[in-house]
């Protein structure tokens, strides 16, 4: 009942009965006509996965209406599990699990240990560098921004990376973000990630903070180091790419380093 969790499921040798719609909308997943559509990740519906029949079932435990499920799948005799992915050890873990169930340990190998080995190929270049730069990571949204900490997968990856996140220092930020305090710490860089309608989130960056001459003056957007992350690499989960967001953050705080980094 969640895209990436679809997808992961199928990188184990598995096969769908039935997911939510975002593995096609945002996974881009091609599902064929014999995978049945039951909802969205807020809104799955009972009666359509009831009448699948599944053996298994997969949910998300940070989605409340899927938690809820639990009752009523207890009741109808159908094995479920519940995950949170937030960081690469929590997706390698899932996979794991589920390689076990197909019987695929070569797809663990290929889709998981593999990936872990081109991160800590990364991580070991971004030891070598010197300093730790000062980062703003900013999650927006069509109403508001609120700066991220290690709770989110860009947030981890910067933590991985040595980078200082300035939401580890402003708790405040964790709420709203406040020009003053940006201006204050003056960042090394400032990345930014969107949520939902991603025109409206950019649209209201720009009213409540880029058109301010302040924000102009900020040392990550006069160095051009004020930078808009890709989706497919921060908002959803990377998967089998999570080497790949590992290795886009490090080129961008270590360019010196960048050779170094494949």
């Amino acid at each position: 009942l969640y895209g990436s969790f679809a997808e992961t499921w199928l990188l184990a040798g598995g096969t769908l009965a039935g997911t939510t719609e975002d593995a096609v909308s945002e996974r881009g997943l091609d599902l064929g006509e014999a995978v049945a559509v039951v909802g969205t990740v807020k809104e799955p519906g009972m009666e359509e996965i009831l009448a699948l029949a599944p053996d298994f079932v997969i949910l998300s435990a940070d989605v409340a209406s899927q938690v809820k499920l639990h009752g009523a799948l207890e009741e109808a005799g159908i094995p479920h599990a519940y995950y949170r992915v937030d960081a690469f050890a929590d997706y390698l873990a899932m996979l794991k699990q589920f390689c076990e169930l197909t019987g695929r340990a070569d797809l663990y190998q290929k889709n998981g240990l593999a990936v872990q080995k081109r991160i800590d190929a990364v991580l070991a270049a971004a030891e070598a560098a010197e300093g730790a730069p000062s980062v703003l990571l900013i999650r927006a949204y069509s109403t508001g921004a609120k700066a991220k900490g290690d709770d989110n997968l860009a947030g981890v990856i910067l933590r991985d990376l040595g980078a200082d996140n300035l939401a580890d220092r402003y708790e405040s930020l964790l709420e709203d973000v406040s020009l003053e305090e940006v201006i204050a710490a003056d960042p090394d860089f400032i990345f930014i990630t969107t949520m939902g309608a991603e025109d409206k989130a950019l649209a209201f960056m720009a009213e409540t903070f880029e058109e301010n001459p302040a924000w102009a003056g900020l040392s990550a957007v006069k160095n051009g180091d004020y930078v808009m992350l890709p989706k497919e690499l921060f908002h959803y989960k990377p998967n089998t790419r999570w080497g790949e967001s590992y290795a886009y953050l490090a080129e961008i705080l270590y360019p010196e380093l960048a050779g170094q980094i494949q």
